[in-house]
């Protein structure tokens, strides 16, 4: 089963930074932001999560809450997040369920070689776990403050 705009995101549960457990159905009644990147402590992965943390506080005010996803494992996550004050935590999909569930698994090429990797993708579930919007082939540079655009007009509807 995979998700798509204006249809309910099925429940999930993953293990992220802090010894936390995300659970969809936890974060009832707060807008939610899943930023999916390929790979700890690269360039544009380390620009996305910066610029995210830079606006973190604008996303809290606005009752959304920001998780940063990759397969990365649990201490290469704790280590980046820690390395650059990412007050967010980031999920360890490790086995890739929730990278399918959201289809950001893609054939990539790098260096003229083919390989599966996570497509950077991002998606702003609502209060009630319905999907309102995603971005897809995501490029960085300025990319968390168009979420943040997205999270604003939402909640001024709401208003």
């Amino acid at each position: 089963m995979n998700v798509r705009i204006g249809q309910p995101v099925p429940e999930f549960s993953v293990a992220a930074t802090s010894d936390q457990i995300v659970r969809l159905s936890s974060l009832r009644g707060r807008l939610v932001v899943l930023y999916f990147y390929p790979r700890d402590n690269t360039p544009g992965c380390t620009l996305e999560g910066q610029q995210f943390r830079d606006l973190h506080e604008q996303f809290v005010a606005l009752n959304a809450v920001v998780f940063g996803v990759s397969r990365d494992s649990l201490p290469r996550h704790e280590r980046f997040r820690a390395q650059h004050d990412f007050p967010f935590h980031l999920i360890a999909d490790c086995d890739e369920n929730l990278c399918r569930l959201f289809e950001v698994i893609k054939l990539k090429k790098h260096y003229g070689k083919e390989a599966l990797g996570v497509e950077r993708s991002t998606f702003l579930i609502d209060a009630n776990g319905v999907l309102l919007q995603e971005w897809r082939k995501v490029k960085v540079d300025g990319h968390a403050a168009k979420v943040l655009a997205a999270v604003i007009g939402h909640a001024k509807s709401l208003a």
